[in-house]
């Protein structure tokens, strides 16, 4: 076999290959973790649309705000007419739509490499999770320590690739300064 033979560069990749590889690993581990917020976000809205059309049940990866939220509009419209509980519903349905907007801007400036929103984004799901151990739905619970773990691995690759940038001096991805 010759030095360029595909095999031999396939098994022995040159470091700069290596380097670009162990960069692609760490922003796919950062775009998983950032994008952790998003499922969360998107399936609470399925959850209270499901509150909201009458039903029970929902996906355990939903949001325990979202779930009073819903609870306490359906509580409320139950003593109300037919206009009435569907406007309390659908308010019910706004704050939510808010709620989970604010974890798109989580996931979006997660992904953009804003530690920050990993960090504020996990407090904010965590205390979330103790609404969960209150109720003792541990379920829930135990989601949101998974989900969390998959978050915080996602602001734990941030780190190294900007660890990567500080000790090359180049930036490991392309980020949006907003």
């Amino acid at each position: 076999m010759t030095d360029s033979d595909p095999v031999v560069e396939a098994t022995n990749p040159d470091p700069s290959q290596q380097l670009a590889l162990g960069l692609a690993e760490q922003l796919a581990a950062l775009q998983r973790g950032a994008n952790w917020f998003y499922w969360i976000a998107g399936l609470s809205l399925v959850n209270s649309g499901i509150a909201v059309a009458g039903g029970a049940g929902g996906f355990i990866v939903g949001l325990g705000v979202t779930q009073i939220v819903d609870g306490i509009a359906g509580a409320v419209a139950q003593d109300l007419d037919g206009n009435g509980a569907m406007v309390v519903k659908g308010v019910a349905f706004v704050i939510d739509l808010l709620i989970a907007g604010v974890l798109v801007l989580f996931g979006w400036f997660a992904n953009k490499g804003h530690s920050w929103a990993f960090l504020v984004g996990l407090i904010l799901y965590g205390m979330d999770g103790l609404l969960f151990l209150l109720f003792q739905d541990w379920l829930a619970v135990g989601f949101h320590v998974f989900a969390g773990f998959g978050i915080l691995s996602g602001y734990l690759a941030l780190r190294k690739l900007r660890a990567f940038e500080v000790a090359s001096g180049r930036p490991a991805f392309e980020t949006d300064p907003a």
